[in-house]
């Protein structure tokens, strides 16, 4: 009994395989090799053309055209130098203010009260709405 249903199955498989290779002859000779490098011809045609349309269109236009980007470049760098340099020969606007020395007995009994700018007293409402 197992040898007939090895035989059966051999049998099946076999057909299968020729049922394949019919099923790739028809698609073969429906399809040739010349017609297969002609379409790739044609699409390869078609991207080197498309190729060349985004590059048309990505060249600059007008004034633009004019433009290289090393010169841009170098000019950028030598106003970033500059003005890097103007800022570290101008002299500081406001100094360090110097520690007060209060003598240990004479301390004040209480702190000055500062000056609150319009935004020092925004940031303490909301951090106060915000319970921080």
């Amino acid at each position: 009994m197992i040898m007939l249903e090895g035989a059966k199955a051999t049998t099946e498989t076999v057909d299968a395989l020729r049922t394949g290779a019919s099923a790739m002859k028809a698609m073969q000779k429906a399809t040739n090799i010349d017609d297969v490098d002609k379409t790739m011809d044609e699409i390869n045609e078609q991207t080197e053309n498309m190729k060349q349309i985004q590059d048309a269109l990505s060249t600059p236009i007008g004034a633009a055209a004019d433009f290289d980007e090393d010169e841009l470049e170098a000019e950028l760098e030598e106003l970033e130098g500059a003005e890097l340099e103007e800022q570290l020969l101008q002299p500081a606007t406001t100094a360090p203010a110097a520690p007060v020395q209060v003598p240990a007995g004479r301390q004040p009994a209480r702190p000055v009260p500062q000056k609150h700018t319009a935004e020092e007293d925004e940031l303490a409402a909301l951090q106060a709405e915000m319970a921080l």
